[in-house]
Parts: structure tokens; sequence; C-alpha cells
């Protein structure tokens, strides 16, 4: 099969005191790693589907068989979700470049933009996400929220960022403060990498 766990590239404790290590261990080595096993699972059988990268499959997700759409979607979905997510955290990493200036373009300032993205986060009933995307219709930045593992990806939008507010990113630390955690989260963003999708994306 062909999907595999990708390695964090960088240390589990990396990251504290904002989401401590504990958390990523089990996020990375336990959750995400059971996203891949089943993607695998469900596969098992479709070789047609195998060899696709998982973007490419999650941007078609229409084009799946019916027989494992719900399982590409659910489990695919967690384990491309959970890729972008794992590249774009680091801490000390200031906002700058094109991305910054197209973000103050699109919402007004950079801390609009804040505003914005904590309200996706925090509006999203349940398990979600909350993602800054490039909408190439209109060549525009826009904020989403998407329920469960799906990813703006098949609705035609390039994800360039996501905060994963899932309880299982969280809650060993923050408890039910999810607004705490997504305020925490503004401390950890590798705007380096975000850049690099921006203009990647273009």
């Amino acid at each position: 099969m062909p999907y595999e766990l990708p390695e964090l590239g960088y240390a589990y404790d990396s990251l504290e005191p904002y989401i401590d290590e504990t958390t990523m261990r089990i996020h990375h080595d336990k959750h995400h790693a059971t996203y891949v096993k089943k993607l695998n699972e469900a596969l098992a059988g479709h070789e047609e589907l195998q060899d696709k990268p998982i973007y490419d499959l999650i941007r078609n997700l229409s084009s799946v068989s019916e027989e494992v759409r719900t399982a590409v979607r659910n489990h695919g979905g967690g384990h491309l979700n959970h890729s972008i997510f794992w590249m774009i955290l680091k801490k000390n990493v200031k906002p700058s470049g094109e991305i910054l200036t197209a973000i103050k373009k699109s919402f007004g300032s950079f801390e609009q933009f804040q505003e914005q993205f904590k309200k996706a986060a925090l509006g999203q009933f349940g398990s979600g996400w909350a993602w800054l995307v490039l909408n190439p219709a209109s060549k525009k930045l826009e904020i989403v929220s998407t329920p469960n593992q799906d990813n703006p990806v098949t609705n035609g939008k390039i994800p360039l960022m996501c905060v994963d507010v899932w309880e299982h990113a969280y809650y060993l630390k923050y408890q039910n403060k999810r607004d705490e955690y997504v305020d925490n989260f503004f401390n950890v963003i590798n705007w380096k990498a975000i850049n690099e999708n921006f203009l990647k994306s273009r």
C-alpha cells in the first residue's frame, strides 16, 4: 500500500508550552497512524486508487467508487489534513512575505484575519477544522471550516493552513477551553511554510 505516516520533522516537545509533548505523540503516532492504516485497508483490492497522491485522491473524491468513498473521505481526509497540519507548525515564526500582504488585502489587517480565523475554529460544531484557503476562481484568500475530516480541496479550494479542533488535538492540555487552544495556536504557526504554500498555489 502506498500511504505512509509522515515524520513530523521536529521533536515532539518542540511546540511546548503551547502544544504539549504527550498530545503530539498521541496525535501523530496514534490518531494519524490509524487514519493511514484504515485508508490502506479500505483501498485493498482497489489498485486503481492506490498509486494516487493523497491530495489528488481527496480532491477527486466524487470519482472514487461508492463502495469505499466514505472510508476514503474519512481516513484519507484524516491523513491529508494531518499531513498539512504538521507541516505548518513551528514556534517563533512571524508572518511575512507575500502571504502577509495577501492576508491584509483580503481581511483588512492581520488582526482581523486572526479574529475571523478564531471565529471559524470556535464556531465549528463538534469535530472539524478551520482553514485558510485560496479560492482559484476569485484568486482571493478565504477562511472556511469543515466537519470531521473533510478537506476544502474537495470543494475546489486550495488549503494553505489549518487548525485541528477535534478534541484529541487539545483536550489533554486545555480540556474544554478550545478558545485558549486556538489563541495559543497562533504562537506555533510556521508562516514560512504557509508562504511557500501560497506561492505554489498561484
